[in-house]
């Protein structure tokens, strides 16, 4: 039988309410204009800090603006010397205490690399060295437009997109092709007939920079463009990469082949091909504008160097709408630009299309 008295039991409690209040209360992250989060640390990658509050769900915390930190359950630490170290922490005095099995480690909160709860680092040990057929994801875009009375046509549009990301590097698929026919002056022809896809490759040489190779490949019935062949490669840098932006820019070099199905000058045996040496420059930017939302844009510029004062632009803009886990409302913006197209043919072409989107993911 009990026999502590009731103010000895409540300095108990009290006391225990204490010790284990971090327990109680999970993580802590305090800022340093004095505000304190509960919760749960996600991960820190890079300038900031993702953590799940009890009140306010997905917070993204300027790593600068945290004070302290702390976690009674095993975090995942990536030290200057790039070793990992995992367990409870807590910071003092400017510095991140990890109690790891067997030994405690410490270092200046500056020169925390990454943090990772126990979901985070299983995510990222999974991406170290995947087999080539897994981690794959994408999207099918399809849409379609008829009109039937005074006018008939019809277009169809689809779109391809396959991504393989890991921790090292990336593999980008992409196919996409518009079909449209028409009834004009009493005559079914085609008025649009296009295929455009290829391939890119991305390797990191370190946190923001990054070596890319890519491939493409554009057939045009209306430009006359039987094929042109692309190949080229250079270097990136990540710019910035949060969960809710990333800006890329890229730089090199590439090679380009086109065949056309008509002479490219009136001049007598003139050519139907030409070799082009390209210079490129460019951007890949994503926004997530809401938990539904994302923005997705990409711009390369090739300047002739086998020509000088030629020059290309592919400039590709996308907005797409979750309505299920697998299933999203898209609209899609592409130009094509090219200063010396086959003759009699425009210099600009653009597409614009909306319609649903069918995702997948490993």
């Amino acid at each position: 039988m009990c026999s502590a008295k009731p103010s000895q039991l409540f300095l108990t409690i009290a006391a225990l309410t204490v010790v284990t209040g971090t327990s109680v209360l999970g993580d802590q992250v305090t800022l340093k204009n004095g505000d304190r989060v509960t919760g749960k640390i996600v991960k820190k990658d890079g300038d900031s800090l993702s953590f799940k509050s009890d009140a306010m769900g997905d917070l993204t915390i300027k790593w600068a603006d945290v004070a302290t930190l702390a976690s009674d359950q095993p975090v995942w630490v990536v030290l200057p010397d790039g070793s990992t170290v995992s367990g409870p922490l807590k910071t003092t005095g400017g510095r991140v205490q990890i109690a790891a099995p067997g030994q405690s480690r410490e270092v200046p909160v500056a020169q925390v690399e990454a943090m990772r709860n126990a979901d985070e680092q299983a995510r990222f040990d999974r991406l170290l060295h995947p087999p080539l057929t897994d981690l794959w994801s994408g999207y099918i875009d399809v849409g379609l437009a008829a009109a039937r009375g005074n006018s008939q046509t019809t277009t169809f549009t689809t779109n391809f997109f396959a991504a393989r990301v890991t921790g090292n590097d990336q593999i980008r698929l992409y196919l996409n092709q518009i079909y449209a026919r028409g009834l004009i002056e009493n005559r079914v022809t085609d008025t649009a007939k296009a295929i455009r896809g290829g391939w890119a490759y991305d390797r990191n040489v370190n946190s923001h920079l990054f070596v890319n190779v890519f491939n493409d490949y554009e057939h045009d019935r209306f430009q006359n463009l039987d094929l042109r062949f692309v190949v080229g490669g250079g270097l990136g840098y990540h710019v910035f990469k949060t969960d809710i932006r990333q800006l890329d820019v890229l730089a090199g070099i590439s090679y380009n082949r086109e065949n056309y199905s008509i002479p490219l000058s009136a001049a007598p045996g003139a050519s139907n091909s030409r070799n082009s040496a390209e210079a490129f420059w460019g951007d890949d930017f994503l926004y997530r504008l809401s938990g539904i939302t994302s923005l997705k844009q990409s711009f390369r510029m090739f300047n002739n160097l086998s020509r000088t004062g030629e020059y290309r632009v592919n400039f590709d803009l996308g907005i797409d709408t979750k309505l299920k886990k697998w299933l999203s409302w898209q609209i899609s913006f592409a130009d094509r630009y090219i200063t010396d197209p086959a003759p009699t043919r425009k210099t600009n072409d653009l597409l614009l299309t909306t319609g649903v989107r069918l995702s997948f993911a490993q």
